[in-house]
């Protein structure tokens, strides 16, 4: 069973009398264990696709479904749960509040999911064993990203979701997001990546290509 099927997307966006469409009968799918690497220009769909398929915005047409379960077209708690189930989901806006420690960021999100991973592990393999008790503030722009890719883990998803999740970062700090996601994907997690990074995009069993609202 694929552990995402998108069918047909439509996304629609209006200001004034001006209608934009952001996707264009976009179909995916991912199987476990699949990294797939969505490129294409800035402006191309990327964010609206990945927002969709983990069901924070609504398609206007079309269908997901997530582990089986239709994700599109039902009630915000259901669509929670289902995320909280099922979703790990790192976008570019960030998911680290910034009055909680790094641990206690990725604690909170392990005690939405119910998971039992192992934060310790998790934190040391992300190298933020020594940066478990800092906040947002005090931590520099990889840590940062590597902490927020730790929250999006914890939950152990089955399908990943990560919106440009090495953007602006130093070579070093590229290299440890790309290890955790491969890690991840060996132990069967479906990931999908919006990505800008060549690096990245060599690493992905697929890579497809966003232009104008439109999957290919």
């Amino acid at each position: 069973m694929a552990c995402l099927s998108a069918k047909g997307l439509y996304r629609f966006f209006h200001s004034g009398d001006v209608e934009t469409i952001a996707l264009k009968e976009v179909s995916l799918s991912l199987e476990p264990g699949e990294l797939v690497a969505v490129v294409g220009p800035s402006g191309s769909g990327k964010s609206t696709l990945l927002a969709c398929l983990a069901g924070l915005d609504e398609p206007d047409g079309g269908t997901v479904d997530i582990m089986g379960e239709r994700m599109s077209h039902r009630p915000e708690g259901v669509r929670s749960r289902l995320r909280a189930r099922h979703v790990g989901l790192l976008m570019q806006r960030g998911n680290l509040f910034e009055h909680l420690t790094v641990r206690e960021n990725v604690r909170l999100q392990q005690c939405v999911s119910g998971s039992h991973e192992n934060v310790s592990h998790l934190l040391a393999a992300a190298g933020l064993a020594d940066r478990a008790g800092d906040r947002l503030a005090h931590l520099s722009g990889g840590e940062a990203a590597r902490a927020g890719l730790c929250v999006a883990l914890v939950a152990a998803p089955d399908v990943l979701f990560c919106d440009e999740p090495t953007a602006e970062l130093d070579k070093g700090n590229e290299a440890a997001i790309v290890g955790l996601l491969k890690r991840r994907r060996q132990a069967g997690t479906a990931i999908l990546v919006a990505t800008h990074s060549a690096s990245l995009a060599a690493e992905a069993d697929r890579v497809v290509t966003m232009r104008d609202g439109r999957l290919s």
